[in-house]
């Protein structure tokens, strides 16, 4: 393979005595010397304690001088004196510069073309952990070290951004994607956080006066035979076709226009309507007025109503009701999602009740109950199943979904107060 692009791919282009040109194409950062730009040299030579022209993305040219120039070999990255076109470097000393800018000759500054990044379209809430179990298997628990830690993923991640709310020990972190924020969560949970991850929103904007949603395009690949499901699943989620190709090998593909947020939680469902044979394929469009009340789940949460240890007793009775997500012996709190009801209300359950006992026992009663294995949940499941009123308990060991309001009483005075107000 390095043979290959050693032999088919150009050596970069480039004018002898030309003035120094480096682009900034990504971002990184070290405990030692702070942010890295990351840069592609295309004209000149750039070197170890040189002053040189920072042009900024707003055209402003400042003087910097380059503290430190690194260059990777192997998988390290090594000091190194000068670098030449062609060559990736790691530039340190200037601490604000962000992509796609360039670093350029001290007297004679070119920028080169600005790099440009999407804007976010899809948020979410990430802070402590609030749950009763919190700090059984987590080590950074405290608000300022999650902080400190999203701080640190804006240095190397220029696509997300980080916002206060009204809890000090809160933030939105709005990025390009489900996906994109449920990998660093996932990350956050290697290292040993515990975590509170609110339900993926779409980002809106006010254009006109008008509220506006962000739109993307959707390109499905799958066997005919699912083509009723899918544009049932797509019609539930607003989405409009605007082409459908049969290859004439038994597959078809689907062109839609659908709103973001109709996308959340969409790829668990398409993969199993179509036994995971299907492909999609979505990116951003965008942005038009909002659509309106979007329904993409149409069923409720079997909610634990009391702390405990899960029995098998218990659960043979509740699994009736619908799929569950947790087995005998797991721990649960009052307010914790413990399965998904068939019916599109949530029910309060008793998932810690034990069998009473007497001395009295008939030939056959003891035998154990037959248990369906728990559906587990994995973090980009769970993020896609909860609800509004719901979130995402996130631990190394274990990823649960909770309500918001965890106590009872307080979320049916809630429903209650939100069906009177629908009313009026």
């Amino acid at each position: 393979m390095f043979d290959t692009i050693f032999n088919t791919i150009p050596a970069p282009v480039y004018h002898e005595g030309a003035p120094l040109q480096a682009h900034v194409t990504n971002l990184d950062s070290s405990p030692f010397l702070g942010r890295l730009a990351l840069c592609r040299v295309h004209e000149g030579v750039i070197k170890k304690g040189q002053t040189v022209s920072w042009i900024k993305t707003d055209g402003t040219v400042e003087r910097v001088k380059v503290s430190e120039l690194l260059m990777t070999e192997a998988l390290e990255r090594v000091p190194a004196l000068e670098a030449h076109p062609g060559d990736i470097i790691a530039v340190a000393g200037i601490e604000t510069i962000t992509l796609g800018e360039t670093l350029a000759d001290l007297e004679n500054p070119h920028a080169l073309p600005l790099i440009t990044v999407d804007e976010p379209s899809i948020s979410m809430t990430i802070g402590i952990n609030t749950s009763p179990l919190a700090g059984k298997s987590g080590k950074m628990l405290t608000a300022r070290q999650v902080k400190d830690r999203l701080d640190k993923e804006l240095i190397g991640n220029v696509s997300l951004r980080v916002l206060n709310t009204e809890r000090p020990d809160t933030w939105e972190v709005q990025g390009r994607g489900e996906l994109q924020l449920a990998v660093l969560v996932e990350i956050m949970k290697r290292e040993s956080f515990e975590l509170t991850v609110g339900k993926p929103q779409v980002v809106t904007k006010m254009i006109d006066g008008k509220l506006h949603e962000p739109m993307e395009r959707l390109s499905i690949d799958a066997p005919e035979e699912y083509l009723g499901v899918l544009t049932q699943l797509m019609a539930l989620r607003k989405g409009r076709m605007e082409q459908m190709v049969n290859h004439g090998t038994g597959w078809i593909r689907l062109d839609y226009k659908v709103p973001s947020r109709g996308l959340i939680g969409f790829r668990t469902e398409f993969l199993t309507e179509t036994r995971g044979t299907g492909l999609l394929h979505h990116v951003f469009d965008s942005y038009e007025p909002w659509f309106g009340e979007l329904r993409t789940r149409s069923t409720g949460s079997l909610v634990s109503d009391r702390m405990g240890a899960v029995t098998s007793y218990a659960i043979a009775g509740i699994q009736e009701r619908g799929s569950i997500f947790v087995e005998p012996g797991d721990e649960v709190y009052e307010g914790m999602v413990i399965g998904e009801n068939s019916r599109a209300d949530d029910m309060d359950v008793n998932c810690v009740r034990e069998k009473k006992l007497t001395n009295m026992r008939a030939s056959g009663t003891d035998d154990s109950e037959k248990l369906i294995p728990p559906k587990r949940l994995n973090m980009e499941g769970a993020l896609e199943f909860c609800r509004e009123d719901e979130c995402v308990e996130v631990t190394p060991a274990v990823v649960r979904i909770r309500k918001v309001t965890l106590d009872g009483a307080e979320r049916a005075r809630a429903t209650s107060r939100a069906k009177k107000s629908n009313q009026s």
